[in-house]
């Protein structure tokens, strides 16, 4: 009786698949797109929270934020429908909420409009923020050496018309030219640059920081005529002391408005929230890729199927001769695994590739637990559609077998 090797098994199974080397490649096409696809869908969902982690963290650390409106449901999830923000903040908001957070936080406001900016013959719509100058130092917009500084208490409180250009607003308006010195038109009423702030990156969708003009908040209402505040942001002197903080401004600000007229939350609700739903996405659209898996599949089952027909013959040969049926299952399942083995290695390198050539314009990153899962699950089908072909190879009657034409 023949007892091989599983090292002679696998040797036959590949002689096998090498003699139809166009054959193994088309059978192997269902899972090379299965795994390419799932690796390019799962790269991008981790560099895009990659990428948006990184874009809190250039905002500033232990910041609290208030907003109008419920932004936010009761499971910590995006409120759904429309939010009214129409019920701005007042000054004497800001005020208030200071001396009753004393030494805990600084409390800086942000208000914002859509205005022209011009220099010369060329204009722009933009962002305008009026704000005072703990925005600066407390969401790290302080311009670096050698471009200008930001705008100081005295610049509020004398209503000086000075400006700070985010980098791309910058190079739009002044290209190569140094803009510090120089004078813009901000909704037809001139204002000296005097920093520009260092380039941020985008915000994938979101309001592109890089653009926003930075004036004094006072200045801001002489030429908006707009004295509410759209937002403002809490700096708290301690990562431990953030939760304290939100409970004692929600707690002063309900003196004032119901409770679904604002909302206080931190970056890390934020991020709680946008990694969830990004998450979510991620792992539907690697569920439909992975459908691809399932025809390859189906088509290496197919193909070896053929295979046993083809083979019927050998295989009754092999039996007569004292073959065992496990021998002959377990070559024909080697056989299917190498298949979907080698579909996957493609897949994977596909993957990798296309993922380098994505993330040149948008944020890709190939993960070791992906390329494991596609690896994994490839192999899993060639196990599972393998093994239908190989039980039928191995019951076949050798005496049927040797007189099949």
């Amino acid at each position: 009786m023949l007892k091989p090797s599983l090292e002679d098994l696998i040797k036959s199974a590949l002689r096998s698949i090498l003699k139809n080397k166009g054959r193994t490649i088309l059978t192997s096409l269902g899972i090379i797109i299965g795994v390419t696809s799932v690796i390019l869908l799962t790269s991008i969902g981790t560099g895009l929270q990659s990428y948006i982690n990184d874009q809190f963290d250039k905002l500033g650390s232990n910041l609290v934020y208030v907003a109008p409106g419920k932004i936010f449901n009761e499971s910590g999830g995006f409120a759904s429908g429309e939010q009214s923000f129409t019920n701005f903040f007042k000054q004497s908001d800001i005020r208030k909420l200071q001396r009753g957070l004393g030494d805990l936080a600084i409390v800086f406001p942000a208000n914002e409009s859509t205005l022209k900016i011009k220099f010369g013959k060329k204009e722009e719509l933009t962002s305008i923020v009026g704000t005072t100058p703990e925005w600066a130092i407390y969401r790290n917009s302080t311009p670096p050496e050698g471009q200008g500084s930001f705008f100081t208490k005295e610049d509020v409180s004398k209503q000086n018309k000075v400006a700070v250009l985010g980098f791309s607003i910058a190079d739009k308006l002044f290209g190569t030219r140094n803009p510090i010195g120089k004078e813009v038109t901000i909704d037809g009423k001139n204002f000296k640059v005097i920093g520009v702030v260092d380039k941020k990156g985008g915000t994938m969708g979101g309001p592109d920081i890089d653009a926003y003009v930075y004036i004094p908040s006072s200045t801001f209402k002489d030429i908006t005529g707009k004295d509410d505040i759209m937002s403002f942001s809490i700096k708290v002197n301690n990562a431990d002391n953030i939760e304290a903080v939100k409970r004692q401004t929600k707690r002063i600000l309900l003196e004032d408005y119901d409770k679904d007229a604002f909302t206080v939350f931190d970056s890390s609700q934020l991020l709680s929230s946008i990694n969830s739903i990004i998450g979510i996405l991620t792992v539907g659209l690697t569920g439909i890729a992975a459908i691809s898996l399932v025809v390859g599949g189906i088509g290496i089952m197919n193909i070896m199927l053929v295979t046993v027909s083809e083979r019927t013959r050998e295989i009754g040969l092999r039996k007569a001769i004292g073959a065992y049926p496990r021998a002959i299952l377990l070559q024909f399942l080697i056989e299917a695994i190498i298949l979907s083995c080698f579909g996957g290695i493609i897949g994977i390198t596909f993957g990798f590739l296309g993922s380098l050539a994505i993330n040149t314009f948008f944020p890709a990153k190939v993960t070791l637990n992906s390329v494991l899962l596609a690896f994994g699950v490839s192999s899993a089908v060639g196990v599972i559609f393998g093994v239908m072909p190989a039980r039928r190879a191995s019951k076949l009657s050798p005496i049927e077998a040797l007189r099949y034409e």
